[in-house]
């Protein structure tokens, strides 16, 4: 297990909780682990990618300093993502001692699903209770197309053994694509409720510059999803209180698991946006779609081990938190930065 420091492990209860300047509470931390990825997503990256110098990458023990003090301002929930995450070394490690840090209530990971076969059980004996995998065809030579370099069968085992692990909860998130994948909505549906797995259809966002497709082009929303689904299932919206984050959730007849939409463009949900990112180089982003962000690595190598002066950080990067995003698909992308580099 990394150790952590008594400074690192213990919250601070006179700290205030985290709130930027629209009224937002953030609880909720997403933590990219790595930039690299064993697949190349068409949606996510370029087929030729430059990975940053593995030097550059925050350090574990950095990142545990950093998530207590997220924890200490109130923060309950923390995803791990990559790029893949399961592809950096030791990463279970890691996650034990994330689950351990005092008020993480809540440790997950999202995951392209090709290393799970080996890493399901060790994954939730170190404390992780929901999975969300990436799964965008049911068909091997599309999805080796959609992927560049995923092997389908090896991803499904993945998916096999992480039911079988017993996690409180696995979710499938699917992009969609108007002429690659659409025609499978109805399929990867059922694979998912058959399985007692929630899955959500995410809208593509426009980060970083790709040529493999017209982002306009394919795009499809979320409420054109919705009305092919509805066709075969009966739909049933869920209270906005019942809601996952961005996802915009719906009860299907005769399930136990939901359908989510996650729809950036056609309808933003920034206004209950309640998480911010640490980049796996150590940069604090504020906003998925800006580029607002604090460099949170250089506070804790400039002050080792001074919680306090982290934590104030932290706090003073709320006030540049952005209102929203303004995606414009007809536009060359605002955001240089792949969705490898985001963290998911």
């Amino acid at each position: 297990m990394i150790a952590m420091t008594s400074e690192n492990s213990s919250p601070n209860a006179a700290a205030p909780p985290l709130q930027d300047n629209f009224g937002r509470r953030v609880n909720y931390l997403r933590l990219s682990v790595t930039d690299r990825c064993d697949f190349r997503c068409l949606y996510c990256m370029a087929d030729e990618m430059q990975f940053m110098p593995k030097k550059q990458l925050i350090s574990y023990e950095e990142i545990l300093h950093i998530a207590a003090a997220f924890s200490a301002l109130g923060v309950s929930k923390i995803r791990v993502s990559g790029g893949e995450p399961l592809i950096r070394k030791d990463v279970v490690s890691l996650l034990r001692s994330l689950s351990a840090i005092p008020g993480i209530e809540e440790l997950c990971i999202t995951t392209n699903g090709s290393h799970l076969q080996q890493l399901a059980i060790p994954l939730r004996d170190a404390g992780v209770s929901q999975v969300n995998i990436s799964l965008d065809s049911l068909q091997p030579q599309r999805f080796k197309q959609l992927t560049r370099y995923g092997d389908l069968a090896q991803v499904l085992k993945g998916i096999a053994a992480a039911s079988q692990a017993g996690f409180a909860k696995i979710k499938i998130n699917t992009v969609l694509m108007r002429h690659f994948n659409l025609d499978e909505v109805l399929d990867l549906a059922d694979f998912a409720l058959s399985r007692n797995m929630d899955i959500r259809f995410i809208e593509e966002m426009p980060l970083g510059e790709v040529s493999s497709h017209s982002r306009s082009a394919e795009f499809i929303s979320s409420e054109e999803l919705k009305a092919i689904l509805d066709r075969h299932y009966q739909l049933q919206a869920e209270s906005p209180g019942l809601t996952d984050g961005p996802a915009r959730n719906w009860s299907v007849n005769g399930y136990t698991a939901k359908v989510g939409f996650i729809s950036p463009h056609s309808e933003n949900f920034c206004a209950s946006c309640n998480r911010v990112r640490l980049s796996a180089s150590g940069r604090l982003l504020l906003c998925l779609g800006n580029e607002h962000s604090v460099d949170l690595k250089q506070v804790v190598r400039s002050y080792p081990g001074d919680s306090q002066r982290l934590q104030a950080a932290i706090l003073e990067a709320m006030l540049i938190k952005p209102e929203q995003h303004h995606f414009d698909l007809n536009q060359a992308p605002q955001i240089l930065r792949f969705m490898n580099a985001t963290g998911g």
